[in-house]
């Protein structure tokens, strides 16, 4: 059994990019008998956690652990704002309906990795609670604390500034709203990734300035490319936990191996003692990345899961890619037309939402009928019985006209 010393040293290294004001002064903090309060904030910008989440759940739970109350808060407040990070235009506002839909099934998801039950269960909460009752007196005191100064220095707004795009106000008010998060639960840590820095520091001033205390903040690691591109929902290429483990562990198998490491340390509880002999292997060309790839696909989608259905994945994944076979199950529809047009095929088997998705897919050739890449979307097809169609690489389904 890990010290609790290893256990702190842990928390604090594994995955983690940046402490502020130092690690030496949470690791002072955490190895005395006081229990914190820390959390992270999610804006529900769509119905599902990504892996580039669990970067930040894997760290509330390692606090869990240690004996902290841990707070998962929902931003459906703040997701109503936008955040500004990053990005290179205004984002599209959610309705308040929109934010509250998105989240449901935040906690289902999360209880994977976190505990919502027991002495030290976590929390979860939003933060429309205190936003919603803030007046308009009150959020003018709040930006008395701010400068113009300090928005407009982010590179994102300056990459506007030089491409003559607007900067709306609500954009510069997003901080001053995540900083509030911090002060209206009294928090001692924030945690989030290292691209959310400057919104976590924002309320860590605001903390300083209003009650006098120290509020922690700790930035985790991000999934980059070489590059510099990360893995999420904004840059196309996340994965999400709602996801089948099908999905999840192909779409892993399709990362570049420059995301491997990074993904064993931030996403998985590998020891790290394993992962540091991994890398020397394959560095020393006694393993191939390969290999190490299908173990983190499966340790990833057995912390989803369980290992059944990693093993059942990684199956499936051999059958397909390696031995070039279908799945040996497939999902089967029956379909009464003796005649259909591709585009409302795959629309009526939902294995496309659109039809205009679906003219893309088929135009780019990402779609079989029986083994054979079909590229004309108005083209009408034969129905028959035991049809195979394929989307991409792993989306299958058989008719069946019986």
């Amino acid at each position: 059994m890990k010290k609790k010393e290893d256990k702190v040293n842990e928390a604090l290294e594994r995955g983690v990019e940046i402490v502020y004001p130092s690690k030496d002064k949470l690791k002072k903090l955490l190895l005395s008998n006081k229990k914190i309060k820390l959390y992270c904030g999610y804006d529900p910008t769509s119905p599902d956690f990504h892996l580039g989440h669990l970067f930040t759940i894997l760290k509330l739970a390692d606090f869990q652990e240690l004996g902290h109350k841990v707070i998962l808060l929902i931003g459906d407040f703040t997701g109503t704002i936008g955040d500004p990070t990053d990005k290179k235009e205004a984002r599209n506002k959610l309705t308040e309906k929109e934010a509250l839909n998105n989240s449901k099934n935040y906690k289902d998801i999360a209880s994977n990795f976190l505990s919502f039950q027991g002495k030290n269960k976590a929390e979860i909460t939003y933060n429309s609670k205190w936003n919603n009752i803030l007046s308009f007196r009150e959020l003018i005191n709040l930006a008395s604390f701010f400068t113009v100064q300090q928005m407009i220095t982010r590179d994102m707004f300056q990459e506007r500034i030089k491409k003559e795009k607007p900067i709306y106000l609500h954009e510069f008010i997003y901080p001053l709203v995540q900083a509030y998060d911090s002060l209206a639960m009294g928090v001692d840590l924030e945690i989030g990734g290292k691209d959310q820095l400057f919104n976590m520091l924002c309320g860590r001033d605001l903390m300083k300035v209003t009650v006098k205390k120290e509020k922690f903040v700790l930035g985790t690691k991000l999934l980059t490319d070489v590059s510099g591109k990360k893995m999420g929902k904004s840059e196309g290429n996340s994965v999400s936990l709602n996801e089948s483990h099908h999905e999840i562990y192909g779409k892993i198998m399709s990362w570049p191996d420059e995301f491997i490491f990074p993904a064993l340390e931030g996403l998985t509880r590998i020891p790290m003692e394993t992962i540091s002999q991994l890398k020397r292997e394959v560095k020393e060309k006694k393993l191939s990345p390969l290999k190490v790839k299908v173990l983190l696909a499966k340790e990833i989608v057995s912390m989803r899961y369980d290992e059944k259905k990693a093993d059942l994945a990684e199956k499936r994944f051999q059958r397909i890619f390696q031995e070039k076979r279908a799945p040996s199950t497939i999902p089967r529809i029956k379909v009464k037309e003796d005649k259909m047009r591709i585009i409302d095929l795959l629309v009526f088997l939902k294995m496309i939402e659109s039809k205009g998705e679906a003219r893309r897919v088929i135009e780019q050739g990402g779609v079989k009928i029986n083994d054979k890449v079909e590229s004309d979307w108005q083209k009408e097809i034969e129905i028959k019985d035991n049809t195979i169609v394929q989307v991409g690489k792993r989306r299958f389904c058989k008719i069946t006209k019986r």
